[in-house]
């Protein structure tokens, strides 16, 4: 057998396996790309199956390359012809020869993101439908979603009878396919729809390529949504060599679609199919795979399967819990430093894993501090993002009205209607007369050219002066949000309607997190806590342009950003409930929620080889505010013997923990929101901004919101212009906002 020999018992029964739908349910480490790369070998080799007569199919660009060279690494001569692709370019190769069989032309042009957009703003402003109630991103996913489940325009329609949103949505899909027909364009649920539309519809075209794929097979299944369901079925639905490879376990990807019924239900659609676990783990210690394993044997909705490894058993899983998320990113980097220090081994072999990229912020500052390098994955640097520079360029300009990049980076944002050319014409005046472009605003009016700019610039003159104001008075925090508000940054990101705004905003929140930080560290220290000194620290932080990429560096990412990698030591943090898993996670009525936040989990601790640390913190900073969290119920999950005596492990009582589920976490910091961090800010001078009301609803009382529904009002705290509300709504969970903006209706 040769190359067959090195697999495995349960790898040899899945590449042997050739004939019939076959499931191979492939837990983390068990070497499923091994598996589908012998498989294609063995069919050519042994079985004598023609090479074109084999398609397989994976989900990014990477995944197919990596799969395209391993198979042609272990076949040689005839490799090239195995279809090793995404599902999307193998459904735009087949349209580009039958498409016209639906109508379009074969050289039809394929819509971007941008593009989609663009033409959903054309949508709306044709349909006339107000995009401050409607927002075009809302749109665009209900579209997506509807694609994703084959369901037309016309079904759309049938279904939203009596709901006036959905009635709009059906509108707006109607017109929007009609543009795309009349630009002969297809989007990206298009490629895969219109492929399935042609199969169903054209029986020759879909004989020609059932006879071309005798042999179909699907890496990562869990993660496939109900169009690329059909389409696997429906092209082996003559021959029913169908081999699919996933795990159930680490489904992760419900918010993009994915459906995990279709890997759970597998025998139902395919009752003869024949099941493969592949369970021997050959990249972790058996204590990580015992906590992974007691971690998802708590859901439901899996396939029962348990992982094991000939590794030998390892060290105990670290466990450390702190007083604040400072003290726990403080103690990663030092213990990443050590272990380089002791222990030979490099920066590389370590990774900090974390739920949302805002929490990246921390972890950066102190890996700076410690002169240590560092990557992220799939993000950017904190203080190099948009939102941050931004914000940071308020700042700037409010302490040195000098710094002509901060005053530049701002004078039109968020949109004010001062265009480049005005611009241009200031930045002209101000080098000829060796000023800075600030003072040149200040004179604007003898400017030549300005015209009819000159009320926008001496509006946003205005502005700084106002904040410059304030800046004598307030705290930073104070007057970041103060900024914040008078600016109506965070409406100006959600009228964007980007996917990555509520990314945005959440680290606006923890922008403002780091100034309050700022604040209490010049309190404990006694020293003042001015602008220029938050800029100043902030700058020697966000210093990271000496970092070699090429070097030897530490890696920060996201669980999401962290599925299909593996590193000798892996720090999961933040593990606490309303962190891990999310409040709105918690809160939600759908148990599937949670389950989805536990694959989540096992993803991260499955990605350790030798070694796994979990922190936790009792209180952190969340949008400038102390917020008070028990340990993640994951962390409950664990057994306390494979946990190491470094700290005080403890499970909570299961009643205990039912209660949180219907608590709202900032409760439990009621007293310490009264505290000096959340007192109310002076009161400051109006720029057209409604003052501050006599509300209707006071602590207590249940009111509604036309977005997020009924819920309870927890707290108010009068602030600079307006009042601050905290409300607790049944669905959402916690917001805070401005009264004169939430329109709050006593129920």
């Amino acid at each position: 057998m040769g190359i067959y020999d090195k697999l495995n018992e349960q790898q040899r029964e899945a590449v042997l396996h050739t004939e019939g739908p076959l499931l191979i349910l492939a837990g983390a480490g068990s070497g499923k790309t091994r598996v589908l790369t012998h498989r294609i070998a063995y069919l050519i080799e042994e079985k004598r199956v023609n090479p074109w007569n084999i398609l397989a199919i994976t989900f990014t660009n990477k995944a197919a390359g990596e799969m395209r060279e391993r198979v042609d690494k272990l076949v040689g001569a005839g490799s090239e012809s195995v279809w090793v692709s995404t599902f999307h370019s193998a459904c735009v190769r087949i349209l580009r020869r039958h498409i016209g069989l639906l109508g379009y032309d074969t050289n039809f042009t394929i819509y971007d993101s941008d593009d989609q957009k663009t033409l959903m703003k054309d949508v709306c402003r044709l349909l006339k439908i107000d995009t401050k109630m409607f927002k075009e991103r809302m749109f665009l996913g209900a579209v997506s979603h509807a694609k994703e489940e084959l369901i037309t325009p016309q079904e759309f329609r049938l279904e939203a009878e009596g709901d006036f949103t959905k009635r709009k949505i059906a509108d707006v899909y109607e017109e929007y396919e009609k543009q795309l027909r009349a630009n002969n364009a297809l989007d990206f649920d298009d490629l895969l729809v219109k492929t399935v539309q042609l199969f169903q519809t054209q029986a020759d075209v879909l004989d020609h390529y059932q006879e071309r794929f005798r042999y179909v097979m699907v890496d990562e299944y869990q993660d496939t949504n109900t169009v690329q369901f059909e389409l696997v079925r429906i092209l082996s639905s003559k021959y029913r060599n169908l081999c699919v490879v996933g795990d159930d376990d680490q489904s992760i990807y419900k918010f993009r679609g994915a459906n995990i019924r279709n890997i759970l239900n597998f025998e139902q659609f395919f009752e003869d199919a024949r099941v493969i676990k592949l369970e021997q783990n050959y990249r972790s210690t058996s204590n990580i795979l015992n906590a992974a394993n007691a971690v998802i044997s708590n859901n439901i909705g899996r396939k029962d399967k348990t992982l094991w490894t000939a590794n030998g058993e390892g060290g105990k899983i670290e466990f450390r819990q702190f007083d604040t998320g400072y003290d726990e990113a403080e103690y990663i980097v030092d213990d990443i430093r050590k272990c380089v220090k002791e222990e030979e081994c490099t920066y590389n072999d370590h990774a900090v894993l974390y739920r949302t990229n805002a929490q990246s912020r921390v972890f950066e500052e102190k890996f700076v501090t410690a002169n240590i390098p560092y990557k992220i994955v799939g993000g950017v640097n904190f203080y190099a993002r948009r939102e941050i520079k931004d914000l940071l360029s308020y700042l700037k300009t409010v302490d040195n009205g000098k710094d002509d990049l901060a005053v530049r980076r701002i004078v039109n944002v968020p949109k004010r209607g001062i265009g480049l050319t005005s611009i241009n014409r200031i930045q002209e005046y101000a080098a000829a007369k060796e000023i800075s472009f600030y003072e040149a605003l200040m004179g604007a009016d003898l400017i030549p050219g300005i015209g009819r700019g000159l009320s926008k610039l001496t509006s946003f003159v205005a502005l700084i002066e106002h904040f410059k104001a304030d800046a004598r008075e307030m705290s930073v925090s104070e007057l970041m949000k103060e900024i914040i508000e008078e600016t109506g940054y965070i409406e100006s990101l959600e009228s964007e309607d980007a996917e990555d705004t509520e990314a945005r905003i959440e680290n606006i929140d923890e922008l403002i997190s780091k100034i309050v930080l700022f604040e209490e560290m010049c309190e404990e220290t006694g020293t003042p806590a001015t602008l220029g000194g938050f800029l100043e620290e902030v700058a020697l932080v966000a210093d990271i342009d000496s970092l070699d990429e090429n070097s030897d560096y530490v890696v920060l990412m996201t669980l999401h950003s962290a599925k299909g990698l593996e590193f000798p030591h892996v720090y999961l943090a933040g593990l606490e409930d309303g962190i891990f898993p999310s409040y709105m996670t918690i809160t939600s009525e759908d148990p599937e929620d949670v389950e989805e936040e536990r694959r989540l989990c096992y993803v991260g601790i499955t990605r350790a080889e030798k070694k796994l640390t979990l922190t936790c913190a009792r209180r952190r900073m969340v949008r400038g505010e102390t917020q008070y969290n028990r340990m993640s119920r994951f962390l409950n999950e664990i057994p306390t013997e494979l946990v190491s005596t470094g700290a005080v492990f403890e499970k909570e009582p299961e009643e205990s923990r039912r209660q949180m589920q219907k608590r709202n976490i900032y409760t439990q910091a009621k007293q310490a929101f009264q505290t000096k961090v959340y007192a109310a800010a002076k009161p400051a001078k109006q720029f057209g901004a409604p003052s501050s009301h006599n509300l209707s609803y006071e602590v207590g009382d249940r009111v509604r919101h036309v977005k997020f529904g009924e819920g309870t009002v927890t707290g108010i705290i009068e602030g600079g212009r307006d009042y601050e509300v905290t409300v607790d709504f049944d669905g959402p969970g916690t917001k805070k906002m401005f009264a004169a903006f939430a329109k709050l209706q006593k129920v």
